[in-house]
């Protein structure tokens, strides 16, 4: 059962590392390293972009990914399909077409698209008229857990990247809570600051005092794993955060934290002292809005453990909504002015002491691609975009022109 609220790939163990790795730089030689703000996100990972429920039938809804618009749109027998916003011919959004079967319509001048992107039907092209382009890019789709999932990077290599793996999710034992937000912020602010917990004094107003501390980490190229020993030290504590955490609302209960950044996601999950299963498990991925990634879109799912006593956690439920969204909304501030003194200063000045810190911020530098603004987008020749004629063949469609962005982001282009 799934309640959703919306406003707008190796684990650990060859090559994993305790601690800090060796040759790892002190803090202060991050300055002479690539400015992890100007790195973007790696598109050859499977991403959400829509709540499943957001794309009704034969409706269309406009989304993002890093800059690149998408229409994403439910055709006739339930499916969904991801093209490129944009039609071929006068570059109207799709996203403000008509879907007709499986097929999309741009309301302009009645082009139709495939859900490849393939055109299928100028209406009112005549022999000798001017060869048409195939049509735009059509990406790769899942949808999984109520989400949209869409693949942005090289096409070809969707069919072997996996999906991530949520075995709490759907399990009888656990009722899901679905967020959806957009945070202004780079990616990877959202990262550390779920990884990093010594910052529980932000949220004492609705937690009490908590004391952190980091039991272990390991990092390797791909993912960093932190442990952490959760006591409550005393202070008023919200009720809604002892029903989260499956336990009575008395001081000093301990809970076992472990948080993991396994590239490009991130996931949580929290084991009440003396208790065999997690009281919850968080997953979340950030999902970069705009070209030079300056926004993220936050898609979580939260898999809360069912009370022994029926009814109990729906019953509940309003509340623990009430207090997660207020804990969103302090780490949102926070990492929101984080965002805005980097834009103020034009670089990183952070002066990071937290090992663990400094590790997952060399895993999405070493994981991400070099970040592309507006202006070093790619040029692409008008003629490109042309096909010798109206392609009726099965296939992705994608013109070098329609795929200029997309190709900039894979390392396509030039």
């Amino acid at each position: 059962m799934t309640e959703t609220d919306s406003d707008e790939a190796g684990p650990l163990g060859a090559g994993a590392r305790s601690g800090r790795p060796a040759g790892q730089p002190d803090p202060s030689a991050e300055k002479t390293t690539t400015d992890l703000r100007r790195v973007g996100v790696n598109p050859n990972f499977w991403y959400p972009v829509a709540l499943s429920r957001s794309v009704r039938s034969k409706r269309v809804l406009a989304a993002a990914f890093a800059g690149e618009r998408i229409a994403l749109y439910r055709g006739e027998s339930g499916m969904v399909y991801a093209l490129e916003d944009r039609c071929a011919h006068r570059q109207v959004p799709l996203s403000m077409g008509v879907v007709e079967g499986e097929t999309l319509r741009c309301c302009y001048h009645a082009w139709a698209y495939r859900g490849d992107g393939r055109i299928s039907q100028i209406p009112y092209l005549s022999k000798g008229d001017g060869r048409p382009p195939r049509g735009v890019r059509g990406y790769p789709v899942r949808e999984a857990y109520g989400l949209v999932f869409v693949f942005p990077g090289a096409p070809e290599r969707a069919a072997v990247t996996a999906l991530p793996e949520l075995p709490c999710f759907g399990s009888p034992k656990y009722k899901t809570m679905t967020f959806s937000r957009t945070v202004r912020c780079h990616y990877s602010f959202m990262h550390e600051n779920l990884l990093d917990m010594n910052h529980q004094f932000l949220h004492r107003g609705v937690v009490g005092r908590l004391h952190p501390q980091l039991l272990e980490y390991q990092s390797s190229d791909r993912s960093v794993e932190a442990k952490y020993l959760f006591t409550h030290a005393g202070g008023k504590r919200n009720r809604s955060a002892g029903l989260l955490a499956a336990e009575g609302v008395g001081g000093g209960s301990r809970d076992l934290m472990t948080i993991r950044t396994e590239y490009p996601y991130q996931t949580l999950d929290l084991v009440p002292e003396n208790a065999e299963h997690p009281a919850f498990y968080l997953w979340a991925a950030y999902v970069p809005v705009d070209v030079e990634e300056r926004r993220c879109h936050v898609y979580g799912l939260l898999m809360i453990e069912k009370p022994r006593v029926p009814g109990a956690l729906h019953l509940a439920w309003p509340f623990i909504r009430r207090f997660t969204e207020r804990v969103f909304a302090e780490d949102r501030s926070a990492v929101e002015a984080e965002q805005r003194a980097w834009d103020e200063q034009g670089e990183d000045r952070n002066h990071e002491v937290f090992p663990l810190i400094l590790d997952v911020r060399e895993v999405l530098r070493a994981n991400g691609v070099p970040l592309r603004t507006r202006a070093a987008m790619c040029d692409t020749a008008p003629g490109d975009d042309l096909a010798p004629a109206l392609d009726q063949s099965a296939g992705t469609g994608a013109d070098a022109c329609s795929e200029s962005s997309a190709a900039c982001r894979t390392g396509k282009c030039g």
